[in-house]
């Protein structure tokens, strides 16, 4: 299993801002590329997402640009992925809905799936941005 690179990204940039929280009103995109090191086209795209998901909050013009939408503390990882690739899934057997697995009718793990997504996903979601915006030691 391995997140997409849009997703790392998303989760660089938000601990980049999570770390500027309260030192400036709001970011720029053009500073947070110039921190990591994240192509500025990349760094708008992904704006754009996070604050679709109400992730950052947005603001254009002068004195324009974006801040965290809730403190880091109340963002979680498993958010912050959600918002760049969709629901957490690990197989498409936890979609509802979905039936396009050719050996559905016989398998004897699908139960376990929703466990196992359950038990992934709440990982995620126990590890907050203001875990990931600190340096370690």
């Amino acid at each position: 299993m391995r997140l997409t690179a849009q997703a790392d990204y998303a989760v660089v940039m938000l601990s980049a801002a999570a770390r500027h929280c309260g030192v400036s009103g709001r970011l720029n995109a053009t500073l947070l590329s110039d921190e990591t090191g994240i192509p500025l086209p990349t760094v708008q795209k992904l704006v754009s997402r996070l604050s679709s998901a109400g992730l950052i909050e947005s603001a254009r013009g002068t004195g324009g640009g974006f801040r965290l939408a809730r403190p880091a503390a109340a963002i979680s990882l498993a958010d912050i992925i959600e918002a760049i690739e969709g629901p957490i899934a690990m197989t498409t057997c936890v979609d509802e809905g979905r039936h396009d697995c050719i050996i559905e009718e016989n398998c004897r793990v699908k139960p376990h799936w929703n466990v196992v997504n359950g038990a992934v996903r709440g990982a995620l979601a126990g590890v907050s941005l203001a875990n990931l915006s600190r340096e370690m030691a």
